[in-house]
């Protein structure tokens, strides 16, 4: 049988059921005699198991089989559940996870799952694991699981292996590079200068080991590691460093995602006689496909009366009805300008029912943000025993919906936002005791719509952001002088946080510390056309707010008029249009500013610009101002008319005008005329 067609389908409800079984484990957790919850573990369990062996993915069958035997004992009260044995059952949930992403990946999802599947057995006969067999197993998982060669797994973090995983779906190689200067090398960090100059046109390096900055200071012995990412051969690599002088020694490995090698060789010892009762279980479940999916059927909960939909039919639906959006404000201005009495009541009803269509298929891409919030209680608990930490997540707002692309892209850099919170923000509970704030910690995850944005705001209630330790390290950089630091706000020094490279943690940990991330998360949500900001008291808490638009393709922008050329400004960038007279614009330091309700801002003049052509010279006494901002700062667009408001579709320029300045795409306005559309956010500096 052909069980391509139902590959979707299986990775969809794997992913539910996983979920499902990560939230109620975290609840069995905190009620380890609730048999009901155990029930529902139980179910899920049975469910992907069932689906797995139908679709052939043995190793994720044989897994589920035998945690399935560990929660039937439990269920049927003949074992207790201990911490041991709920760290073994997370253990076994992460590695089918890992399984399950690696078939998303296009692998065969196999892994090594006998160490696994050896404990879940143990329990089942009544053996009660041990902390140090747990430790193992947990090793001997990360060594599969964790994709990562094992002798590199210490430098990366989960943000940096789904960087590697991006880049190598674009056919770049993630490359582990150690290289050893000679032992009389008197300038080592010319040595680095030169080995990070010869790889600058060759790939990027995302990670180094030690960091740059202590490279740089000459804070390492003689040799260090790169992690780097390139399209270009290792032995190309490896005879551009040797080249160079004081070099002793260079060895480059390619780092694997997918399974080591080692892990191999561990599978092929061990899982023809490991799971060999597993196997014929399997075996035994498909000779009876028919019988488990029944089972399987009757034990998926009833669901309410939802289709699944490609999200790539949504893109089309949404694509077309762009189209009949700007045609729709064509027939508009034709209705206007014509002004046949039938000819405009027909518009306008059609307008009325192709904007209740346009709320429709938004709606329809719209997804609650609960899809990305729910792996992170689970990643807090985690991560909170690793830093031996005590915190409490409070996750408000989880129905809040977002445009299916945002959701898609959002989930990394809250993971990094979280990750940082938990090991920079908050206190060790001795240090929280001594301060005199209660021993567990305090993360909040809200999420609220505001206009047409949304908004998602992570708050720890721990150390605070030390606005002069910042300033000292900036300093330290050479990023600002001493007096630029002190005419700054808290929150121009707060952002100097996501310059890249930029951190003050003493200790670079597993979990963050090396200053890649911040920079990288400001990127990304620039690039969903949002915003972040800091807010942050010393020894009370920390609060980072994202900015998000509600949808991406469809915006409300205000048209103006430069010269004979018009520009759409997005709304959610405008405060305030407003006409001035000439006598009241003022100038500072050769800067044209106006008094705006008691702050000056900065005039920029959008017809330098964009440098547009103008036939006429128009004198006048009155100058038309859009005020703009970006976080706390603004800037007034001068422009020649306002139009007026109206809905446009947000177009890209395409591959043949990238990186046009202060412009973020391009729309067809109901006359035909194409309007670009400006980025204020690149206008305010």
């Amino acid at each position: 049988m052909d069980t391509n067609q139902y590959l979707d389908m299986f990775i969809d409800e794997s992913k539910e059921h996983l979920q499902a079984i990560n939230d109620n484990l975290l609840e069995l957790e905190k009620n380890p005699k609730d048999i009901d919850i155990v029930k529902n573990v139980f179910r899920s369990a049975h469910t992907i198991k069932g689906m797995s062996a139908t679709m052939g993915f043995e190793d994720i069958a044989n897994l589920t089989h035998e945690l399935e035997n560990v929660l039937d004992q439990v269920r049927n009260e003949i074992t207790e559940i201990t911490p041991e044995i709920m760290d073994v059952i997370f253990q076994s949930v992460d590695l089918l996870e890992g399984m399950v992403y690696s078939i998303i990946e296009g692998s065969d999802g196999k892994a090594n799952v006998a160490p696994l599947v050896e404990q879940l057995k143990a329990i089942a006969s009544g053996q009660q694991p041990t902390a140090k067999e747990t430790k193992q197993a947990t090793s001997t998982d990360n060594k599969s699981d964790g994709n990562v060669d094992g002798s590199y797994g210490h430098l990366l973090d989960e943000y940096q292996k789904t960087v590697i995983l991006q880049s190598q779906s674009t056919g770049h190689n993630a490359l582990h590079i150690s290289i050893s200067l000679s032992k009389d090398c008197m300038l080592k960090a010319a040595r680095v200068f030169m080995i990070f100059d010869a790889l600058e046109g060759l790939g990027e390096v995302i990670l180094a080991d030690p960091a740059v900055e202590d490279l740089e200071d000459e804070k390492f012995d003689l040799s260090f590691e790169l992690v780097f990412l390139t399209a270009e051969s290792k032995d190309l690599i490896k005879g551009k460093l040797v080249n160079i002088s004081e070099v002793a020694e260079v060895e480059i490995k390619n780092i694997d995602l997918t399974i080591s090698s080692e892990d191999e060789d561990i599978k092929a010892d061990v899982e023809p006689t490991v799971s060999e009762s597993a196997l014929d279980s399997s075996k035994q479940e498909q000779k009876q496909p028919t019988e488990k999916n029944q089972a399987a059927m009757k034990t998926k909960p009833i669901s309410s009366k939802t289709i699944r939909v490609d999200i790539e039919r949504l893109d089309v639906l949404m694509n077309l009805f762009s189209e009949l959006v700007i045609d729709r404000g064509r027939l508009e201005q034709i209705a206007r300008e014509l002004g046949h009495s039938e000819l405009v009541e027909s518009v306008e009803h059609m307008s009325r029912i192709s904007g209740d269509l346009q709320n429709l298929i938004l709606n329809m891409r719209m997804v609650p943000i609960e899809q990305v919030f729910n792996r992170f209680p689970r990643m807090i608990r985690d991560l909170s025993k690793d830093l031996n930490k005590k915190v409490e997540l409070d996750i408000k707002g989880a129905d809040t919906e977002l445009d299916r692309t945002v959701i898609d892209e959002i989930g990394d850099p809250l993971v990094h936002l979280l990750r940082n919170s938990l090991d920079h923000g908050l206190e060790s509970p001795e240090e929280r005791i001594k301060k005199g704030k209660p021993e567990t910690g305090k993360i909040q995850l809200h999420a609220y719509h505001s206009g047409n944005h949304v908004f998602i705001e992570i708050i720890d209630d721990g150390n605070g952001l030390d606005r002069q330790k910042i300033l000292n390290k900036a300093i330290e950089r050479g990023l600002l002088t001493e007096e630029q630091g002190n005419q700054m706000s808290d929150q121009q020094v707060f952002m100097l946080l996501f310059q890249s490279g930029f951190s003050t943690a003493k200790v670079v940990t597993d979990v963050s510390g090396r200053g890649v991330g911040l920079d990288v998360v400001r990127s990304k949500i620039e690039a969903l056309s949002g915003q972040v900001h800091i807010e942050s008291k010393l020894g009370e808490y920390t609060k980072f707010q994202i900015e998000l638009p509600l949808t991406l393709s469809i915006i409300q922008s205000m048209l103006i008029r430069i010269s004979d050329e018009k520009y759409a400004i997005p709304l959610s960038s405008i405060i305030e249009t407003a006409v001035f007279s000439k006598k009241d614009i003022y100038l500072v330091q050769g800067q044209q500013v106006i008094d705006f309700r008691g702050h000056i801002v900065p005039l920029v003049s959008l017809e330098k610009v964009f440098a547009i052509p103008r036939a006429d010279e128009v004198e006048d006494d009155e100058v038309s101002v859009i005020v703009v901002k970006k976080g706390d700062k603004m800037a007034g667009l001068i422009v020649d008319d306002f139009i007026g408001q109206q809905e446009i579709v947000l177009k890209n320029l395409g591959t043949y005008l990238p990186n046009v300045f202060a412009i973020s795409g391009a729309t067809i306005l109901g006359d035909g005329q194409v309007a670009l559309i400006i980025d204020c956010n690149a206008l305010i500096q």
